[in-house]
């Protein structure tokens, strides 16, 4: 399989690549390393893929490069990049959201269509959902976001379902629900966490930590976007981990596993959904989709890579 990965120096999009590699794909990254966070983080995750004779990177803008000539021959499509983050979608820095969300998911789609790629396995966003009145929350329950994140990821999956139904491009959009593991994005809830905890330092929790998120590790969701490829089945669908629990419970799990935390609250960030439970139960029937790591198997998997001076000493890389 010849695969185009989109977003390649990001955090799911460089453990895809090397699930893909590790598969006998060879994988065409794409990515033009934005300054959402650190880019030495991103590249640090590049080198770790440009090893292989099998992957080749194009630093490019999707919408600034010859899409065409890097899609032709390709099997499947994995469309990973944007701009994440609920917090900073508000205000002056929604254009980068529109942008980067929006127009490159139609300059992409667009693209694919012309050359006949065979698929394209779309990363959208439990944040669609926004604050869903049904949980465990089924495909079927109106997405009804509260971030300008949420709407872009939406208007997003919209794109897909229009090139499928008007332009014959297959397209199969997952729903993430909160995403986490080793090499995780800085500005996210549980690497700053195994910081503060390796560090000894305090931690914030946004709200009072009664918030509950479906936690997914990071290999179930690679596993899924993998099993995704060729499903054969166009439309939208929910990964979740099946670790729906409270931020509190969340760091009960981490004293017991790192010791004491020095844990301040502050209010709820804007845009931030309630309660977040997928229903997977049509990504089990379609792609016998099953999360297989607890959540204090990933934990202690975050712990131990937080600890590692690999990690520590990447800002100097």
């Amino acid at each position: 399989m010849i695969a185009v990965v989109t977003g390649a120096a990001g955090f799911v999009g460089s453990a895809l690549a090397h699930r893909l590699l590790a598969d006998g794909a060879t994988v065409l990254g794409i990515d033009s390393l934005t300054k959402a966070y650190e880019v030495e983080r991103k590249v640090a995750n590049i080198e770790s893929l440009t090893g292989d004779e099998h992957f080749k990177l194009f630093y490019a803008d999707l919408l600034d490069t010859d899409l065409e000539a890097i899609l032709d021959g390709a099997d499947v499509v994995f469309h990973l990049a944007g701009q994440a983050s609920v917090a900073p979608s508000w205000g002056s820095s929604f254009g980068d959201y529109a942008r980067n969300n929006v127009e490159t998911t139609q300059t992409l789609l667009e693209a694919c269509t012309r050359v006949g790629v065979q698929r394209v396995v779309y990363a959208s966003s439990s944040s669609v959902y926004g604050n869903a009145v049904t949980v465990p929350t089924p495909e079927t329950v109106l997405p009804q976001p509260v971030s300008p994140y949420g709407v872009t990821k939406l208007a997003a999956e919209h794109l897909c379902r229009a090139y499928t139904l008007e332009r014959g491009l297959p397209t199969t959009s997952l729903r993430l629900f909160t995403v986490y593991g080793p090499n995780q994005r800085p500005d996210m809830c549980f690497h700053k966490l195994c910081e503060a905890v390796v560090d000894q330092r305090p931690f914030t929790v946004n709200g009072d930590g009664s918030a509950t998120r479906d936690f997914t590790y990071v290999d179930d969701i690679v596993d899924a976007f993998v099993r995704a490829a060729d499903c054969g089945w166009n439309g939208v669908m929910n990964i979740g981990g099946g670790n729906s629990v409270s931020l509190s419970q969340v760091l009960d799990t981490m004293t017991a596993l790192g010791g004491p935390i020095d844990i301040t609250y502050g209010p709820a960030k804007p845009g931030d959904a309630r309660d977040t439970s997928a229903d997977v139960s049509l990504a089990g029937s379609v792609l016998g989709y099953r999360p297989t790591v607890s959540l204090e198997q990933g934990l202690e998997a975050m712990l131990a890579w937080a600890a590692t001076s690999v990690r520590r000493e990447v800002s100097v890389l």
